[in-house]
């Protein structure tokens, strides 16, 4: 059968359940569909993106298809122009991606194509994973423990020399503007990673993740957001050590917001705990410079600053950072969740739509998980616990050059801390603290 594969968040050739799935077709062609609004992009999302799709189509023979705009025309377009008997692709648990797969089934069901949808991005199945009473769970441990008990199958493995390739229409890869340095991005980069975060950091990954300053974390979350590794590769590479079982939690947690997302496909945008949407929040357009420096990473906190930083020039920030960020936007700052969540949209090379969506309402303390609102990180001390020596401050922060050792966590306290030109606090977090702390008891009033 003339069968087309619709390559999405599964840019990879190994372990890819669904394309191993068309592999018998009697000509298999492949697509991918870059987003329409690409060019409005930053720069290192744009080349995240098109250099996934380069190395896919370097290691499809024959290459691959790839057009610009919106799947469901595009891949329809396809199937009429080339006579294309079925569809296959990974099927989709987000809100995003569901709606996406729904548009295109409805276009193929009128032209008499089937879209087959097969397996997903994760280890266990959104949806598997319940209470006994066939509910889904809301909190974290409970999942884990009956997602461990979950059979995880080994990776699967496709010879691509045994599949009947079609050839692709030759079209060139859009350019993208410069970056500031070469994104690395393919499915063999990605078991690289992983081979050398097994090496390096991942038996000490339960002491050295939080760690801003250190590099030890898996650096994986790009490739699995891509699909150029599936989980399944990952969780098969794991031993028993501690850091391993950590790392395994970690993993967990990603397949938690994907089932959480996927019971609940309003929370992409919406509050998971309804009553927060009542809480007093500013106005962003009304707190404009206040909004600005946190973006820029200027608002006197070295830790808060760095992170936002470091996320506009690489388009990666370490997850506790994203954990501080995400606190000093809704409680120091007052600003709902939904405006951090789509700024890290926008510069996220490894952007996945349940783990950005639920880590800020997790953080906000709205979401899921025993993590209360009252639960506010102190910028100051979550720098001297994370950054001890203030390293990872120094790198982001050139102003703060001059200052050594864990003084640059409060650089407003030295004689010559704010002269290399950076600001000083622009709120007191003590102050902002009580705010927030009294803003939670009014919607308790209320509730």
């Amino acid at each position: 059968m003339k069968t087309l594969f619709w390559f999405r968040r599964d840019r990879r050739i190994q372990d890819n359940e669904a394309l191993l799935a068309a592999s018998d077709a009697s000509a298999l062609h492949s697509i991918f569909i870059l987003p329409q609004n690409l060019s409005e992009l930053t720069p290192l999302k744009q080349a995240s993106l098109v250099e996934s799709a380069r190395s896919l189509a370097a290691d499809i023979p024959g290459g691959l298809n790839i057009a610009i705009g919106d799947a469901a025309e595009e891949v329809t377009r396809f199937v009429a122009d080339n006579g294309i008997e079925r569809v296959v692709a990974t099927r989709s648990y987000d809100t995003e991606g569901m709606t996406e797969q729904a548009a295109l089934g409805e276009r193929l069901y009128a032209i008499g194509v089937p879209l087959e949808l097969v397996g997903s991005y994760y280890a266990v199945l959104p949806g598997t994973v319940r209470k006994d009473d066939g509910n889904p769970l809301k909190v974290y441990t409970p999942f884990y423990r009956r997602w461990s008990d979950q059979p995880i199958s080994t990776p699967l493995r496709l010879d691509p020399a045994s599949v009947n390739w079609a050839p692709a229409r030759l079209a060139d890869l859009p350019n993208y503007p410069a970056t500031p340095f070469t994104v690395k991005a393919s499915e063999h980069y990605a078991l690289e990673t992983l081979s050398r975060f097994l090496e390096r950091s991942a038996k000490t990954y339960e002491e050295n993740r939080n760690r801003t300053d250190l590099a030890g974390t898996s650096r994986l979350s790009h490739a699995l957001a891509h699909g150029e590794i599936h989980p399944r590769t990952i969780l098969a590479s794991l031993d028993d050590f501690a850091g391993h079982e950590v790392f395994r939690k970690e993993i967990a947690w990603r397949e938690f917001y994907a089932d959480v997302l996927f019971h609940n496909p309003h929370t992409l945008t919406e509050y998971f705990e309804p009553r927060f949407a009542s809480m007093r929040h500013d106005d962003p357009s009304e707190q404009l410079e206040r909004l600005a420096a946190w973006k820029s990473g200027r608002t006197g906190y070295p830790i808060v600053d760095a992170a936002m930083r470091q996320l506009v020039s690489s388009g990666w920030m370490h997850n506790r950072a994203r954990m501080i960020v995400a606190s000093f936007l809704v409680k120091d700052l007052h600003f709902e969740w939904q405006v951090g969540a789509k700024f890290f949209e926008t510069h996220l090379t490894d952007f996945d739509p349940a783990s950005n969506s639920h880590g800020w309402q997790w953080t906000a303390g709205c979401g899921t998980d025993a993590s209360p609102y009252y639960r506010i990180f102190n910028p100051i001390l979550q720098g001297q616990k994370f950054d001890p020596k203030g390293d990872y401050v120094r790198h982001w922060i050139p102003e703060l050059a001059h200052i050594p050792g864990a003084a640059v966590h409060e650089p407003w306290k030295l004689v010559d801390g704010l002269t290399g030109g950076y600001p000083a606090p622009i709120v007191d977090h003590a102050r902002e603290r009580d705010e927030s702390l009294a803003r939670l008891e009014e919607i308790k009033v209320k509730g």
